[in-house]
């Protein structure tokens, strides 16, 4: 990450030139304001046992957290338990994944092909030095001078080798869980999941967005990618201000962080001041992923509301599986009495802030996962809370935690970094005391071997 930015800091130097975001989404005509939308409404997966509700939450961190998340998909499919008394993977029970930045890679592959990403995840992504690639584009003499940046090489390069092309509308097609795929407006602060829900708010269709932007939305490191531009086309008639935004404030009006987040979302109706919308990496407003999902159930009033209102039964089994892929280097700055230089100042700064943040997020979940649960529960039909966090901070030998720890925040990782990260992933999981609760209570639970 260093040698790319060093890279770009010196070619945009160089090049003295402005750069524009490419405009790629469209405004909502008649046709696909009719059609179905890639919408929060099928946030239960298609095929999942209403008895379950099943989220899993990926963190920012590069390579290293594409890494870490697909281990946990693969202990998921690994594991069979007995629901309305069949067997049935628990991977099959996952109505929905929300990430951000490199966790954003590995949950927008799995929605769009399913079982092929055990088959080939890796060999597109994972072992891929994606840094040197995106490098050797910025040294390409054709993009000195253009207009259209770094932003547009990443697009470029994350659609030719990891998605093919895909748009929203294959996404929808694939049939799997809701994948919330979550930026930042770098202008508000507001969190942006790329659904029609929010793609409604810029009147804009998401079905012909391709999944490539929006994932490099999502991991778009500020000063080192300029960010991914979309188009506000407010004065569509067919959409207006959509109810749920209407609704979500009465519903929300006595909770203030909600009040906030709602005032950042109607921004996109400000005419006189909102021609455009400007997205960078998810981590700045979430870097685990959870927020969208507590945001999701807040702004619809509460679980009841949410649940009643897309025709769903309420789960016995509500469970929430963080991924979070951050870490906790020992400081260089220790060993020595020389001054920490600038960069080391910054990123211990950055680094606390996270944590702290991240801590944060982590009890807001695991309070909301509770309250749900009990609002939720009925004699006949109690629901039951299973908040599942992992991370390099529960692995018992400090050898390798260490070893974890020292892992860079990259898109260019060795192989045996991967395969380490694939195991730590089972590992975490399997040994986790809230998800072996979760088997007991299921019963029957089989982890078959790889």
């Amino acid at each position: 990450m260093l040698k790319l930015f060093a890279a770009s800091f010196g070619l945009l130097l160089l090049s003295g030139c402005a750069s524009y975001g490419v405009i790629d989404n469209t405004v909502i005509t008649t046709d696909s304001a009719s059609a179905q939308p890639y919408s929060m409404g099928e946030i239960h997966g298609r095929g999942s046992s209403e008895d379950v509700g099943l989220v899993l939450a990926f963190s920012g961190g590069g390579t290293r957290a594409a890494a870490l998340a697909y281990g946990v998909l693969e202990e998921l499919r690994d594991t069979t338990v007995m629901i309305d008394g069949q067997p049935r993977r628990l991977l099959d029970e996952v109505d929905t994944i929300s990430s951000v930045s490199g966790g954003s890679f590995t949950s927008a592959y799995y929605g769009l092909y399913g079982e092929r990403t055990f088959d080939d995840f890796k060999a597109d992504f994972l072992t891929q030095d994606i840094e040197h690639e995106l490098v050797l584009g910025l040294f390409n003499p054709l993009r000195w001078f253009g207009s259209e940046g770094r932003t547009e090489m990443a697009v470029e390069l994350y659609d030719k080798q990891v998605f093919h092309g895909a748009t929203f509308a294959d996404m929808q097609r694939a049939g799997g869980p809701l994948i919330l795929i979550n930026a930042s407006d770098l202008a508000y602060g507001v969190r942006f999941s790329f659904v029609q829900e929010y793609f409604d708010l810029l009147c804009s269709d998401i079905t012909t967005f391709p999944v490539a932007r929006a994932v490099t939305a999502s991991s778009a490191v500020p000063i080192l990618f300029p960010p991914v531009v979309l188009k506000d086309y407010y004065d569509c008639p067919l959409v207006g201000k959509p109810d749920w935004l209407e609704k979500s404030a009465e519903l929300t009006s006595s909770n203030p962080a909600m009040e906030q987040i709602i005032r950042g979302l109607e921004t996109y109706y400000d005419q006189d001041n909102r021609k455009y919308a400007h997205f960078v990496d998810g981590g700045i407003t979430d870097n685990l992923g959870l927020r969208a999902v507590y945001e999701v159930i807040g702004l619809a009033g509460g679980p009841q509301t949410f649940y009643r209102k897309n025709g769903i039964q309420y789960p016995r089994y509500a469970i929430v599986i963080s991924v979070n892929a951050s870490t906790d280097p020992e400081p260089e700055m220790n060993q020595t009495n020389k001054k920490p230089s600038l960069g080391e100042t910054i990123g211990s700064m950055s680094s606390v802030q996270l944590h702290r943040y991240n801590d944060a997020t982590l009890e807001i979940m695991r309070r909301s996962l509770n309250k749900w649960t009990q609002e939720m529960s009925t004699p006949d039909r109690p629901s039951t809370p299973y908040f599942v966090k992992l991370g390099f901070i529960d692995i018992e030998q400090p050898e390798d935690r260490s070893f974890f720890n020292a892992i860079p925040t990259s898109f260019n990782l060795s192989e045996e970094q991967v395969d380490r990260l694939i195991e730590a992933g089972h590992e975490l999981l399997r040994n986790n005391s809230v998800y072996q609760r979760l088997l007991a209570d299921l019963g029957g639970a089989q982890v078959s071997s790889r």
